[in-house]
């Protein structure tokens, strides 16, 4: 749901909105853009860009119910991987459907992805905190880093004018393939080995991801601030 054009505010003034670009360089973006394209052009009528945001948001909510019910009935882990894949459907495919049909609302599809992706991502943290299947604490802090290079890249892309969507080939969809693999490793080996300890695989997993991500925050942060200091030197 993104595009550029001017727009009139409630108070009759204009408001001009450019969006960011995107860069989006993931290990399946190739792939990914071809299907869900395709998709879009065989999506009836009645379906709109709106229909599927709402169905991405409630699956990844409800793929936080299950981590949630995994606590007393593992096989919700499957049901989990399902609504992973119905998240990853809604959440990617509702902007290519408006590019697709020439309907897009750049500043109200842009806020609307992204503040339920926030509120999806407590959802679906918060099922893992009380799963049993990671610590608490493991948990939250993902959350937090996730909230925390959500917010580096939602300033860059009013700063800086680029909307970052990937990371060193890895993003939302690789993250969602991840989680779906690691929800059936769960059925069978929720404990791993790493130097001759017993931890909770996603225990392991959540940890990998923090510190990914706060280095992928630090590095980021870090480049654009450098940039910014360049563009707006002060002679």
């Amino acid at each position: 749901m993104t595009g550029t054009g001017s727009y009139a505010s409630s108070g009759g003034r204009e408001l001009s909105f450019s969006p960011a670009t995107r860069i989006q360089q993931s290990v399946v973006a190739d792939l990914e853009r071809k299907v869900l394209t395709s998709l879009a052009e065989r999506t009836p009528q009645r379906i709109n860009s709106d229909h599927l945001t709402i169905l991405g948001f409630v699956s990844q909510c409800l793929a936080g119910i299950c981590y949630a019910v995994a606590r007393f009935h593992p096989k919700a882990l499957i049901v989990g991987v399902a609504f992973l894949g119905l998240n990853w459907l809604g959440d990617s495919l509702d902007g290519t459907l408006a590019r697709v049909r020439n309907r897009q609302r750049p500043r109200y599809g842009f806020y609307v992805d992204h503040i339920t992706d926030t509120i999806g991502a407590f959802f679906l943290m918060g099922g893992m905190a009380v799963s049993g299947y990671i610590h608490p604490g493991i948990a939250i802090g993902m959350l937090v880093a996730f909230l925390m290079l959500s917010i580096e890249a939602y300033l860059a892309t009013y700063t800086v004018g680029q909307f970052q969507l990937s990371y060193w080939k890895f993003g939302p969809t690789e993250i969602r393939i991840l989680l779906a693999v690691g929800n059936l490793a769960l059925l069978h080996h929720p404990i791993v080995k790493v130097a001759g300890h017993r931890i909770l695989l996603f225990d392991l997993g959540g940890v990998i991801a923090t510190v990914g991500m706060g280095f992928m925050l630090l590095v980021s942060a870090v480049r654009h601030t450098i940039q910014l200091y360049k563009e707006e030197s002060i002679a």
